[in-house]
């Protein structure tokens, strides 16, 4: 079950700012807050090296090796 979270003495122009932003992602303000949470406790970003070295240790070979991995991922 879910937490529920106050924040205090938000000045009314972020608020009018964050309104702004949830209806541009086509969003409730409830939405938009819950994605800034998810973004903002998400795993790190990979540099482009970080990248390349768990490609290598992954063991793919050919875009098939790609493709099964993808397949078995979204079976999971």
């Amino acid at each position: 079950m879910g937490v529920n979270i106050s924040i205090k003495n938000v000045p009314e122009e972020k608020v009018e700012l964050l309104k702004k932003r949830a209806r541009s992602n086509h969003r409730s303000l409830q939405g938009e807050l819950m994605a800034i949470i998810d973004q903002a406790t998400a795993a790190p970003k990979l540099t482009v090296e970080e990248f390349v070295a768990k490609v290598r240790a992954s063991g793919l070979k050919t875009a098939d090796d790609s493709v099964r991995m993808i397949r078995e991922d979204r079976d999971r």
